[in-house]
């Protein structure tokens, strides 16, 4: 599994979350070899299409390895390939660098004031940027970390001494609903999905020192701290406001796939990030949400985002989604998919407007309701998969 000047031999890990993965992981990268983690929840069909197309020439399920034929190392500088986790189609295979890593870990720890006694918990799929992120800054700072098996409020509880844990808004509503003390931690960082501001007002009030997170598995992470750039990072908007970034932590393309990696790129090096966003006079960055996702209705352009935030604080909505549909009239009208919190008395489509108008423009209200049992999301990250929303 040895680095050799033309080549490193790229191994792929499957085996449950738990305190090996650490091991592994230092003993992979001291001979020399990229780590490919897998999720080792995902059904064998879909490791073997994984396989196929990432081509690691090793795989280590946590007792052995195996040699795979038709392997294909990575270049020496790259460190880790790990499958994006977005909503829309296969995952893409993101090439992190030594470089991109060890920035990514420092540029993060001097925001957070963190040194390398912090105990960390690690409650992410170590096969998601978020969760892997979290044991690779113990593994280079020598930190302690808690990688438990699986997210549960019960195990969160009883890290009594971490100082920091990473979560997504599901886990944190979690947390918050099951009346976690969240206070103890010196910083809850949020990311992986857009923060509710009601769930992260609620945080604030039970004294969860949270920190709103943005970055893209092909950014190395979470490289946007409430707003700011970390150390290192640029932020720029391009065409149609899509936030662009530039920096040292920055994917060094997707693996075996060209094509796919020049069509992320400016022609001066930026990431198009399919995000739009907004910069306040101070630099800071909000985030409205994906291009894909917004809906122009009669002319006028609506975040999905800023709608199911609205809508989730009415009494009868227990979940909500809100996506475009095809319209004769407004070109696109605005849908809520919602999961009532009693089924035998969902909300209307009136009572959904009235509600909604009082916050937002009329136009920003929903024209039409769809009841779901639950919405359809991507693993644990809580993120909608909104192209498996009902067509309407």
């Amino acid at each position: 599994m040895a680095e050799t000047r033309e080549h490193t031999a790229l191994v792929a890990v499957r085996m449950p979350a738990g305190p090996a993965w650490r091991e592994a992981v230092e003993s992979l990268w001291a001979s020399g070899a990229a780590l490919l983690p897998i999720d080792h929840r995902l059904p064998d069909l879909e490791v073997r299409a994984l396989l196929e197309r990432a081509r690691p020439e090793m795989l280590f399920d946590g007792e052995r390895v195996a040699e795979l034929a038709e392997g294909v190392p990575v270049e020496p500088d790259v460190r880790v390939v790990i499958p994006t986790s977005g909503t829309g189609g296969v995952p893409r295979l993101v090439e992190l660098t030594h470089k991109a890593i060890d920035h990514a870990v420092s540029s993060s720890t001097l925001a957070l004031e963190a040194g390398p006694g912090d105990h960390w918990v690690c409650c992410l799929p170590l096969a998601h940027v978020g969760g892997l992120l979290v044991l690779l800054r113990a593994v280079l700072t020598d930190s302690p970390v808690s990688v438990h098996p699986r997210f549960d409020t019960e195990l969160v509880a009883g890290e009594s001494d971490a100082a920091f844990i990473s979560v997504v808004p599901t886990m944190l509503k979690r947390l918050l609903d099951a009346n976690i003390d969240l206070s103890r931690f010196r910083a809850v960082l949020v990311g992986g999905a857009s923060l509710d501001p009601a769930l992260a007002e609620r945080a604030r009030d039970a004294g969860a020192p949270i920190v709103r997170t943005y970055g893209l598995t092909e950014s190395c992470g979470g490289v946007v701290h409430e707003g700011r750039p970390l150390a290192g990072t640029e932020v720029r908007l391009g065409a149609n406001l899509e936030v662009q970034l530039s920096g040292p932590t920055v994917m060094k393309g997707y693996r075996l796939d060209p094509d796919a990696t020049d069509s992320v790129f400016t022609d001066d090096g930026w990431l198009l990030t399919g995000d739009a966003g907004e910069l306040a006079p101070d630099g800071s960055l909000q985030v409205d949400g994906r291009l894909d996702d917004l809906i122009v209705t009669g002319g006028e352009k609506v975040w999905p985002d800023e709608v199911e935030a609205v809508l989730r604080l009415h009494p009868r909505v227990a979940d909500v989604a809100v996506a475009g549909r095809p319209d004769a009239d407004w070109g696109e009208r605005v849908v809520a998919f919602v999961v009532p919190r009693e089924l035998k008395r969902p909300p209307s489509l009136d009572a959904l407007r009235r509600f909604a108008a009082k916050r937002l423009p009329r136009y920003k209200a929903p024209r039409e309701v769809v009841l779901l049992a639950e919405l359809p999301r991507v693993s644990a990250l809580g993120k909608v998969h909104r192209q498996r929303l009902p067509v309407t």
